[in-house]
């Protein structure tokens, strides 16, 4: 079940967003993210909304999506995703991805951008192509990555 996150989901949402960003794959923010910084980071306020992916009472994934650009970019959404570690593989990310495409619809933005999918995260870029996001550049090292050092961050882009 997907539905609108509440600050009661931020303890279960906390752990594995603090754990994606120490892991330094995927996330650009700073390794020192309190709780609170995060959590003002994570859940969106209106025009933007978070969602949680929840199983029998517990939160398999979060959401948050939005504007990308306030102003005259307002007309083009971005969203962003994380999925517990013991959700992986599963289809939450899918089910996540799927969601965010149909709200941003149903709210009549014109397209999504997601403007720092780091390259090497290929079970990310896969499924995003999967559901019809393309890379519309990518910025050359702009991500430091624990594993593999300077890495690439894709622009991708899904008109609507």
């Amino acid at each position: 079940m997907i539905r609108p996150a509440t600050a009661e989901d931020w303890p279960a949402i906390w752990p594995f967003l603090r754990d994606t960003v120490e892991a330094g794959e995927t996330y650009a923010y700073p390794h020192d993210l309190t709780s609170e910084q995060a959590r003002d980071l994570w859940l969106e306020r209106p025009p933007g909304a978070t969602v949680v992916l929840e199983e029998d009472g517990v939160v398999l994934g979060t959401a948050k999506m939005g504007p990308n650009r306030p102003g005259r970019g307002d007309h083009v959404g971005t969203a962003s995703f994380l999925v517990a570690p013991q959700a992986r593989g599963r289809g939450v990310g899918r089910a996540l991805g799927e969601h965010v495409v149909a709200w941003h619809r149903e709210q009549g933005y014109r397209g999504i951008q997601f403007n720092a999918v780091v390259e090497t995260n290929t079970a990310a870029v896969r499924l995003w192509e999967s559901l019809g996001f393309v890379v519309v550049g990518t910025v050359p090292g702009a991500f430091r990555s624990r594993a593999h050092g300077f890495v690439g961050l894709h622009v991708m882009h899904l008109p609507l």
